[in-house]
């Protein structure tokens, strides 16, 4: 996808569950519910593959490679920027009306 800067993956609760503290790290609480931001997304196979992007303890990028098992995931979003995710409404450029 053109502009992509990376997915928010959503788990079933049976999947957080059985994940248990291991997962907790990598998930980001919002207001759409916990789920994980990745950079690269892999689903061509029994694992979903998931590269994510993070600061170490020195504040030098990282990056991660986690691998959890297809059947967990409940849902793959796109994303074009983390920090404007969500199912709200959007704003609307000037001069333009909304729902045009």
């Amino acid at each position: 996808m053109n502009g992509n800067t990376g997915y928010a993956v959503f788990f079933f609760p049976q999947a957080l569950e059985a994940l248990g503290e291991a997962i907790k790290p990598y998930l980001t609480s919002q207001p759409d519910g916990p789920h994980i931001f990745c950079k690269e997304i892999d689903t061509g196979g029994a694992f979903t593959e998931m590269t994510l992007v993070g600061k170490n303890a020195e504040g030098h990028e990282v990056q991660v490679e986690l691998m959890v098992p297809g059947s967990m995931i409940r849902m793959i979003v796109s994303a074009q920027n983390e920090s404007l995710f969500g199912f709200g409404p959007r704003a609307t450029a000037p001069g333009q009306a909304a729902g045009t």
